[in-house]
């Protein structure tokens, strides 16, 4: 047997619907299997908490071995998983087709599934998970949430510390007064005939909960660009991708929104129209999850292979028709945090790529998770350690020393941001700004302001 693998890695379904995906003795054999193989390897040691805890509880275990581990803690890996699915992608040299078989991540979720059907899910969690119905009761009480929710005021997030469990330092998305589906129709933008992708394609935006509900400048920015470049498009919000319920394991809640949103989207695809997902967590779910999940529905495997990341779809613009002129250098440089579920979806930097199309402009990836994990990151119990796993993402922006730092995913933004305020301390830099890279795309492609002629600007004096 060959030491690791050289061969691209492949993704096995998610056998959820057979009952031994259920069964808890196969389901502990499975990860001790797993684990004992972790624990002769360790090059994940340095990606979240899962692994140093897994090492830790074998190290001081009494055989110092996987055998010495009681089984009742296995789930104390799981809970540091935040499924971002860095260890399947880019460090595991035993991932199928080697005849090892790891796939941590899913390993993972399976504990979760199993967890979740055993013990339910609890109302708070179900709340929070409920993306959809949050999102839009929010847009009636924008301001009053934004106000309750500011980490900045301590007695309402210690309430909801309290309450929630939601860290009273942890930074929150804000809740947007009116939806990105009803400003797209509010706003309608003129398509540029003169572009050459003008007549040569047609996208439909899958808004997102998070886009939709909360940061509609990346949809205005997608729009926006779109337009500048000859794309006619249509903004639909059927209902949340499911992430939020993959992440508690709820695999039949997710399979059944995959089914929703595919019924809703395909027509489009009908139409000759593209899919666009505006955040890499809901195109990867679209992409690479719901086939895993619901393998053999022919809906969801052609709405997959019709969906297109949103960096993804403008560097395919930029390949295959050519962009629109008009796009003005960045100064100062930008920093682009390359979000985990980006990664995930294989198909190479594509917000690097993006940018670097901006003439005369500087682009520092980094390659390291912001640590936020979702909802995650933003729990009591987790916030400390997602501060301490977005360290080295938060030091490589500050030492990239650019004017510009951005994240896909806009919820790695604003953690990245925090983390980076709390390095740089009381004498750093401060407030900085999170960016999504469409936003910055959009604003190189605005006129540059000339500067006052400082004569006209000048007042006679008495």
């Amino acid at each position: 047997m060959r030491e690791g693998s050289l061969e691209a890695p492949t993704r096995h379904p998610l056998d959820w619907q057979n009952p031994w995906f259920w069964d808890e003795a196969a389901l502990e054999k499975e990860m001790e299997r797993v684990f004992d193989i972790c624990h002769g390897c360790r090059r994940c040691f340095n990606l979240c908490d899962s692994f140093p805890r897994l090492f830790d509880m074998i190290d001081s275990g009494p055989t110092g071995e996987i055998d010495g581990v009681p089984k009742e803690r296995y789930a104390e890996v799981e809970q540091a998983c935040t499924l971002c699915d860095m260890c399947f992608m880019t460090k595991c040299p035993y991932v199928p087709p080697h005849p090892w078989n790891v796939d941590f991540p899913h390993l993972m979720l399976r504990h979760r599934a199993v967890q979740t059907r055993k013990k339910g899910i609890g109302f708070v969690e179900a709340q929070l998970a409920d993306t959809d119905r949050a999102g839009r009761l929010g847009t009636f009480a924008a301001g009053l949430i934004n106000w309750a929710t500011d980490e900045r005021n301590q007695p309402m997030r210690q309430a909801l510390e309290t309450y929630a469990g939601i860290h009273h330092g942890a930074r929150l998305p804000r809740q947007a007064g009116e939806t990105f589906e009803a400003m797209a129709r509010r706003e309608p933008l003129e398509v540029n005939k003169t572009a050459p992708a003008y007549g040569k394609r047609k996208a439909v935006i899958y808004a997102t909960c998070f886009v939709n509900f909360h940061n509609t400048a990346i949809g205005k920015a997608t729009l926006s660009v779109l337009a500048r470049n000859g794309v006619e498009t249509e903004v639909v919000h059927p209902a949340c991708c499911g992430m939020p319920k993959l992440e508690l394991g709820d695999l039949e809640t997710v399979a059944r929104a995959a089914r929703t949103v595919s019924d809703a989207l395909l027509p489009w695809v009908d139409k000759g129209y593209d899919v666009v997902a505006l955040t890499p967590s809901c195109a990867l779910m679209l992409k690479f999850e719901w086939p895993l999940i619901c393998p053999r529905d022919p809906a969801i495997e052609r709405l997959s292979q019709a969906t297109f990341d949103l960096s993804e779809y403008v560097v395919d613009i930029a390949k295959t028709e050519g962009l629109a002129e008009g796009l003005n250098p960045v100064e100062g440089g930008i920093s682009l945090h390359l979000a985990c579920h980006a990664r995930a979806q294989n198909m190479g930097p594509k917000g690097a790529e993006m940018l670097r199309l901006i003439p005369g402009t500087r682009v520092a990836i980094i390659e390291r998770c912001s640590g936020h994990g979702g909802i995650w990151g933003a729990r009591t119990e987790n916030f400390d350690v997602a501060v301490k796993v977005g360290k080295p993402a938060a030091q490589a922006a500050l030492k990239n020393n650019t004017s510009h730092v951005a994240s896909e995913c806009p919820l790695a933004a604003e953690h990245l941001m925090q983390v980076m305020e709390i390095e740089a301390g009381e004498t750093g830099p401060k407030p900085f700004r999170a960016d999504h890279p469409i936003e910055i795309f959009a604003r190189a492609y605005m006129p540059k302001e000339e500067p006052p002629n400082e004569q006209q600007d000048e007042s006679p004096q008495d």
